[in-house]
């Protein structure tokens, strides 16, 4: 049940006392959510919620949905059926006004335009034109130190991509915004942008802020999110702390890797009877409760059937274990298409305001 304080508002109405942190209020309310495109369901009925002040991990394989909870979120289309509200307002009654007033931003590489990007972003995320200068300057605090006193236009030392990804970056933080979209947003950047990114996005939610955070570097989500969804074909298959679904995989995780996938596809069968096995091509993983005992049964089962591993350890179960559980095969660290549908065009999306 939705909280009677987030019910839908009247569209003229301004929310000036949004949802505040530590009343168990959710800035975020995905309810039932629908949609289709054309013959593909990309949401089957997809409800959850995040509460004020926390990051809602949003994990998935390529085409599971995610996007198109987000592009909903977020005022770019409207579901099929189901409600969404954003800070006690109803975004698929309010969407320009709620756009603009409740402090909605978004960052996708999905969403990038080649320069130049100050009006772009600023535009995008709701904002007036006049407020394009300040994202400008928030793009250097995106960049690293070779690049930031240099043109976005012309970086030297960054990829393209990469500086669009920082100016995409900066158009979602400058404001400070109560409530974040992050469709993954670290793609594109190197590892030390990405650590000073999430030290950012700490300092954010630390200040209040609420972030819903779409990745494929699930490494991201076990460092940023309170709570994890998890969502496959449409619906919601998972959902708990990092913690809590890594306890539901088991005790330990034996990991054999091999020369080629026929090896792998020969050990899974034989490994099947002590415990559940997982295959990420020339890698193959088994859940275990029984830790050391498991391992010497694994080697003499291999050495049996003549296999021979190139690698084995026993470890601790991680959220890539969990993923590849859950939806059969590992992340994929790129950015995906949208789930059945393309980009919209910010034409597209302004028409959908």
């Amino acid at each position: 049940m939705v909280d009677a304080s987030l019910r839908p508002r009247a569209e003229d109405e301004i929310v000036t006392n949004p949802p505040q942190a530590g009343n168990g209020a959710a800035a975020i309310v995905a309810e039932d959510l629908v949609k289709s495109f054309g013959t593909v369901e990309a949401l089957k009925g997809v409800s959850f919620e995040v509460p004020v002040g926390t990051v809602l991990g949003l994990l998935g394989p390529n085409g599971a949905g995610k996007t198109t909870a987000v592009r909903i979120l977020t005022t770019l289309i409207r579901p099929d059926r189901g409600r969404a509200l954003v800070l006690g307002r109803d975004v698929t009654r309010t969407r320009r006004r709620c756009a603009r007033r409740s402090g909605l931003r978004v960052s996708t590489p999905r969403s990038t335009r080649t320069s130049p990007r100050a009006r772009t972003c600023a535009s995008s995320a709701g904002s007036p034109r006049s407020r394009a200068r300040p994202c400008r300057r928030a793009s250097t605090s995106c960049s690293n130190s070779s690049t930031s006193s240099t043109r976005a236009t012309g970086c030297s030392g960054t990829s393209p991509a990469a500086m669009r990804r920082r100016l995409d970056l900066a158009a979602a933080l400058v404001h400070q915004p109560p409530v974040l979209f992050l469709d993954e947003p670290t793609t594109g950047l190197d590892p030390t942008g990405r650590t000073e990114l999430w030290k950012v996005i700490e300092g954010l939610v630390g200040a209040g802020t609420t972030v819903l955070l779409t990745t494929q570097y699930l490494e991201e989500a076990d460092q940023l999110a309170d709570r994890i969804v998890v969502i496959d074909h449409g619906t919601v298959i998972e959902e708990g702390t990092s913690a809590e679904l890594k306890a539901r995989m088991g005790a330990t995780v034996i990991e054999v890797g091999f020369q080629d996938p026929g090896s792998v596809a020969a050990a899974a069968e034989k490994l099947a009877r002590i415990g559940a096995v997982a295959t990420d091509g020339k890698l193959l993983r088994v859940n275990v409760t029984s830790g050391a005992a498991a391992m010497l049964e694994t080697v003499r089962i291999l050495d049996a059937a003549q296999l021979t591993p190139t690698s084995m350890m026993l470890r601790e179960p991680t959220l890539d274990d969990v993923f590849l559980a859950l939806t059969g095969h590992a992340a994929e660290e790129k950015p995906a298409e949208p789930d059945g549908t393309p980009p919209p065009s910010r034409r597209a999306a302004r028409s959908n305001a």
